[in-house]
């Protein structure tokens, strides 16, 4: 019988499980509140100490969690740069952008200065770049990001989340905005909602986008 076949399957699944140092902790932190537990059934010393600290480790995974998924709606707004969770602020001034050819909306960007395309998605969730562009723009995975599992035309896969110091497009700066760094992206970096919800409006008229950063960021 060839169960070649059924490693592959169990390897494609081993490989789709994002890697993060979140992840590991919360495993750690299990496995090491279930070994408090079982310590504290057999009178062992410390077993309590051990199950606390296990505990709290978990409280601190889930807070980081939530912190850094809040991000993704500007009405839950969280900066904490100690952690790596900067303020995202998206300033300037009015910005159109004629639809292209193929039906798209383009921009001609800058990302940490490196100029880069990107393609207008109100159906992504966060701005994501590809690994060559996070390259050249001097983007770092994020130590203790969230893993993320994103749609691509190549099929789903996994993405590190970073933040971009400067992304810059028309006469709009968005500063400390979240990014994922796409493998297999391509060419194709995508400007999504986490961007666009920040701006007072963004409307379509005609084959024209306007975008309109909100009042009381403009310069």
């Amino acid at each position: 019988m060839d169960f070649a076949p059924a490693f592959e399957a169990a390897a494609d699944i081993v490989r789709a499980i994002p890697r993060s140092e979140l992840l590991l902790i919360a495993l750690a932190a299990v496995v090491g509140g279930m070994i408090g537990s079982a310590m504290i059934r057999h009178r062992v010393p410390l077993g309590g100490l051990l199950r606390t600290l296990s505990t709290l480790a978990l409280v601190a995974v889930l807070v980081t969690v939530v912190l850094q998924l809040s991000r993704f709606d500007p009405r839950l707004e969280v900066a904490v740069p100690q952690i790596g969770l900067p303020e995202q602020v998206v300033a300037g001034g009015e910005t159109r952008v004629d639809m292209a050819p193929d039906g798209h909306f383009w921009l001609e960007a800058s990302l940490n200065g490196v100029p880069a395309r990107f393609l207008v998605d109100t159906g992504a969730t966060v701005t994501a770049v590809s690994e060559e562009v996070a390259a050249q723009a001097g983007l770092q995975p994020r130590r203790g990001g969230v893993p993320v599992r994103i749609a691509t035309a190549n099929g789903a896969m996994n993405a590190e989340i970073s933040s971009a110091d400067n992304l810059s497009f028309g006469n709009v700066e968005a500063r400390g905005v979240d990014v994922v760094i796409a493998p297999s992206l391509g060419t194709t970096n995508v400007l999504g909602m986490n961007v666009l919800s920040r701006l007072e409006s963004w409307r379509v008229e005609g084959r024209t986008l306007i975008l309109v950063p909100t009042a009381e960021d403009q310069t």
